[in-house]
């Protein structure tokens, strides 16, 4: 059924990029903007016209849950930044890469309501065609998102990583859909980060590059030749080569046409390396200033209380390892 409705010469959407591999299977990567109307059309018809065995999206594990919310919670839940969000990704993630979460998703929650629009309505479609197509197999191919900040964090100095912070802070330019549409050529949340981290090869290196191999690897796993059935253990294995389809942001694109023809190793860019000395001391600073704002309060209510508090071992210990700290630089 899936092959007779599969076209031999597909009319795709001008986002489509065809690449193929050496045992002939087929890759369509559709080029997304994460927040735009004619992305998920483009996914949608991109699936119907060559009924994928594959669909691979750019998402992973720990954002998995937005295939299955529908667009009101997704709306509502992008727009609310609040305490208990920042308590799960630090304590997901740690100290420093949550609290970059939480910046990020600052820069989106923006977004959303200057658009009044969810994030990754085109993997959202992407995952209701995939379950239309005859078994149609549905992967993530993004890298875990945590390796992604810790190693975009560890790239950054002590400096930079306060600069970064403020500007997404700050973020506070007007968009329109219209801005989106306009940005089909390079997605337009990571147009806005680009701009932020202009300044930041490494990071760049880490939030994009790194991605881009990672991206291109798991695309190319999907797209290994397909075992047919044997009527027997005795008959030979037969293959015929694999339909893949690729849904990511636009601005992956070229880095995956690159990549593609490359002998791909992706054990390096999934280490975490050990923190360093600025981000202990960043560390070490946030929990300096909870502790403050804790002994504030205190304050406000007596002295007795901000006695207790800074004699707990917790206190005495953050406020030792920041003296040690700063004493070696």
């Amino acid at each position: 059924m899936k092959m007779k409705k599969r076209q031999k010469k597909p009319n795709l959407p001008s986002t489509v990029t065809e690449l193929d591999t050496e045992d002939g299977s087929k890759v369509y990567v559709v080029g997304t903007a994460h927040f735009s109307d004619s992305s998920k059309k483009d996914v949608v018809k991109t699936i119907q016209e060559v009924q994928p065995d594959v669909v691979v999206v750019e998402l992973c594990q720990y954002r998995v849950s937005m295939l299955k919310m529908d667009e009101k919670t997704l709306l509502k839940e992008a727009k609310e930044i609040n305490l208990e969000k920042l308590q799960q990704a630090i304590k997901q993630n740690g100290v420093m890469s949550g609290l970059m979460q939480m910046l990020l998703l600052k820069v989106s929650a923006h977004i959303t309501e200057q658009l009044g629009m969810a994030p990754g309505g085109e993997f959202r479609e992407a995952f209701k065609e995939a379950s239309k197509v005859p078994f149609c197999k549905f992967h993530l191919g993004d890298r875990p998102i945590p390796v992604t900040f810790k190693r975009a964090i560890a790239a950054l100095s002590f400096w930079q990583k306060v600069k970064l912070a403020w500007g997404l802070c700050f973020l506070s330019d007007p968009i329109s859909k219209d801005d989106v549409e306009k940005c089909k050529q390079k997605d337009l949340l990571e147009q806005m980060m680009a701009e932020m981290i202009g300044e930041f090869p490494d990071l760049h290196r880490t939030i994009v590059s790194e991605r881009d191999i990672y991206l291109t690897y798991m695309l190319k796993q999907a797209a290994k030749q397909i075992e047919l059935p044997r009527a027997s253990e005795t008959e030979p294995r037969k293959y015929i080569p694999a339909v893949v389809v690729g849904v990511v942001g636009m601005g992956h694109v070229p880095g995956i046409e690159k990549n593609w023809n490359s002998d791909l190793n992706i054990q390096e860019i999934m280490s975490v390396p050990p923190p360093s000395a600025s981000s202990k001391i960043f560390k070490f600073v946030m929990k300096a200033t909870v502790f403050g704002l804790m002994g504030y309060g205190c304050y406000r209510i007596g002295q007795r209380t901000v006695r207790f508090i800074l004699s707990m071992p917790a206190a005495q210990s953050y406020l030792q390892k920041l003296t040690e700290i700063r004493s070696q630089h």
